[in-house]
């Protein structure tokens, strides 16, 4: 059975309009990434003259999805349709790589 990815989560500890009848736990999901040698030479000319950093904004935006995806993908698998108290941690794993956690509490609305 394919994971239901496209379900709601809130940063609430409820879902506004339902009532939450089952906690399933904390699920997570998380992914590792890396800088491309490449955009990180632009940024650091783009870091002398100011202004946004692009290519780090896109990375950190796929990150974000990537890691809701497979915090959503978890909370499928243990029977959930819901997430709430949706968090976001990062921390540096090795040099020019890190790790963004989504986390949450899986639960069964109604």
């Amino acid at each position: 059975m394919q994971p239901d990815v496209t379900m709601p989560f809130s940063n609430t500890e409820t879902l506004p309009g339902s009532s939450i009848v089952r906690s399933h736990g904390v699920v997570t999901g998380s992914t590792v990434r890396a800088k491309n040698v490449f955009k990180d030479i632009g940024a650091g000319f783009k870091n002398i003259v100011g202004g946004e950093l692009k290519a780090y904004t896109e990375l950190l935006q796929e990150s974000r999805n990537e890691a809701l995806y497979r915090m959503c993908a978890e909370a499928s698998s243990r029977g959930a349709n819901a997430v709430v108290n949706v968090r976001f941690a990062t921390s540096s794993v090795a040099g020019g790589a890190a790790e963004l956690l989504a986390y949450g509490t899986a639960v069964t609305v109604e």
